[in-house]
C-alpha cells in the first residue's frame, strides 16, 4: 500500500516547487530587463530581481527550519509562463507593444507567486509551523506590491504606447 501523504509532505512539495520557481525567475529577469525598452521597466525588472534573491534567501531559511535541504521541485507552471514571456520579447521585439506584452507576461508570473505564496502561510498557520510564516508573509507582501506596481506602469505608459503603431 502507498505512504499516506499528508499536509506536511504537500506543505514542502510546495515549498519545493516556489523554492524552483524562484530560481527560474531569477534567471528571466535580467533578460526581460535587456528587452524592455522603457527605463522604468528595465529598472523595474531589475529591482525586483534583487527582490527575488532575498526571496530566496527567506525559502532557504524555511527548509532549515523544516530541516531539509533547499532543493526545487520542477515546476512546469513557472517554466511555461517564462516561455510565454520568452515568446513575448521575440515576437513583439523592436515594436510599440513590446513593454505591454512584458508586463503582462511578469503580471502572470507574479499571480502565480501570489497563490503559492497565500497557500503556504495558511497551511504553515495550519501546521503549526509559526516561524515559517513571517518569512511567507514577507515573500508575499513583496509579490503583491510587485503586482501593483507593474499595473500602475501599464495604465500610466506601456499600454497607451503598445495602442499606438510603431
Amino acid at each position: 500500500m502507498a505512504t499516506q501523504k499528508t499536509l506536511n509532505d504537500l506543505f514542502l512539495d510546495t515549498l519545493k516547487d516556489i523554492y524552483f520557481a524562484e530560481k527560474q525567475i531569477l534567471k528571466a529577469l535580467p533578460k526581460m530587463a535587456r528587452a524592455a525598452q522603457a527605463e522604468e521597466g528595465k529598472a523595474g525588472f531589475l529591482k525586483h530581481r534583487d527582490e527575488t534573491q532575498a526571496q530566496v534567501e527567506r525559502l532557504e531559511e524555511i527548509f532549515e527550519l523544516l530541516g531539509k535541504p533547499a532543493r526545487g521541485k520542477t515546476c512546469e507552471a513557472i517554466q511555461g509562463l517564462i516561455a510565454e514571456g520568452e515568446e513575448i520579447i521575440e515576437e513583439y521585439k523592436g515594436t510599440a507593444a513590446l513593454d505591454a506584452g512584458l508586463i503582462s507576461s511578469a503580471q502572470s508570473v507574479e499571480h502565480y507567486e501570489i497563490a503559492r505564496y497565500g497557500t503556504l502561510i495558511a497551511w504553515a498557520k495550519q501546521l503549526g509551523l509559526k516561524a515559517a510564516v513571517p518569512l511567507l508573509e514577507a515573500n508575499l507582501a513583496e509579490e503583491v506590491a510587485t503586482d501593483k506596481k507593474l499595473t500602475e506602469l501599464a495604465t500610466a505608459s506601456a499600454n497607451a504606447k503598445g495602442a499606438r503603431a510603431a
